[in-house]
């Protein structure tokens, strides 16, 4: 489902307001903030999907990366899980849902998260996921909107497993190109988080099923500020830009096109491939935070030291507010 069609929906539905509700749908964040004491608020997120990986236990890896990947995205510590699961048993053997469940539960024991429980429901497709709830200090909650004039713009992985996986799919791409797209979706983003703490974040995401520039224009839409993003410093996986001038690239990645179209303002050096992988949908991506540009520097430094990587793709602009202006190679 693209995002437009999702906020159509979601407009026609009861709005629920409550001065403890920090945080609800209305933004298009990544998780519910509720406050439940003046230093506690309560962080809660579901999601789940199907197998983008012929491996269970893979699967079952990333699916729980990208469900935790939405409290790490809000700042927090995630703190509880349950498991939320469809599975054809009338037509595949148990040990395949046994061995989805055991990789969510190894990334769980990894992101330090207890699992208490879930829901299994029969269906002719799998699927799987979490309902993840944890918590943050009310004060210190990232939304997705906030950044401000002179921020940068940071991103913590690589992007381009959505073309790599309809790479996959096709029988085109090489063992180590796809290795490289299951280490990108199956590694957490706790790292990049728990670093960003020591740091004023002004703004954060993930960077997940809108693509790059879909989920950058809910950081930037209705602010004062607009996004810069120069495509040469954007971060992508080996083999993404060749399979993108073959015309191997997800449907999904059209659909986020078309949402983001008229609100960015493009270079006319940049080519139609580019902006396909600009919104490319990913699974389990990395975060994209705006922060001072001394912060992110010395941010950037201490990720390295902790094992991650983090890359500066661009920076906020008072000109053109709430538009992106992506700059071309």
């Amino acid at each position: 489902m693209g995002p437009g069609t999702l906020t159509a929906i979601l407009e026609t539905l009861p709005k629920f307001e409550d001065p403890r509700l920090l945080i609800g749908g209305s933004t298009m964040d990544d998780a519910g903030v509720y406050q439940l004491t003046p230093e506690i608020a309560l962080v809660q997120t579901v999601d789940f999907f199907t197998p983008m990986v012929d491996d269970p236990y893979v699967f079952g890896q990333i699916a729980a990366a990208n469900s935790l990947s939405d409290v790490y995205a809000m700042g927090a510590k995630p703190l509880t899980a349950m498991n939320v699961t469809t599975f054809p048993t009338n037509c595949m053997d148990l040990s395949i849902l046994r061995e989805i469940l055991a990789g969510g539960a190894d990334k769980l024991i990894e992101a330090e998260t207890l699992l208490v429980g879930g829901h299994t429901v029969e269906d002719d497709v799998p699927k799987f996921g979490l309902a993840v709830t944890g918590i943050v200090h009310p004060q210190k909650v990232w939304a997705n909107q906030g950044a401000k004039p002179g921020d940068v713009l940071v991103l913590t992985k690589p992007i381009g497993v959505g073309i790599i996986s309809t790479a996959i799919k096709g029988e085109l791409a090489s063992s180590e190109e796809e290795k490289a797209a299951v280490k990108n979706m199956t590694t957490l983003n706790k790292v990049a988080s728990d670093v960003a703490q020591a740091f004023h974040v002004h703004a954060c995401t993930d960077v997940t099923g809108f693509g790059l520039l879909g989920h950058a224009y809910e950081m930037v839409a209705g602010s004062q500020v607009s996004f810069v993003i120069n495509l040469e410093q954007v971060p992508v996986l080996t083999g993404i830009k060749e399979y993108t001038a073959m015309g191997i690239v997800p449907a999904g990645a059209r659909r986020n096109l078309d949402h983001v179209e008229d609100k960015i303002i493009w270079d006319p050096k940049v080519k139609p491939e580019d902006k396909d992988i600009l919104c490319d949908p990913q699974t389990s991506g990395g975060l994209l935070l705006a922060l001072s540009e001394k912060d992110a520097l010395l941010y950037l430094d201490k990720l390295e030291e902790s094992g991650g990587e983090g890359f500066i793709i661009g920076y906020t602009s008072q000109d053109n507010p709430g538009k992106i202006m992506v700059k071309g190679e």
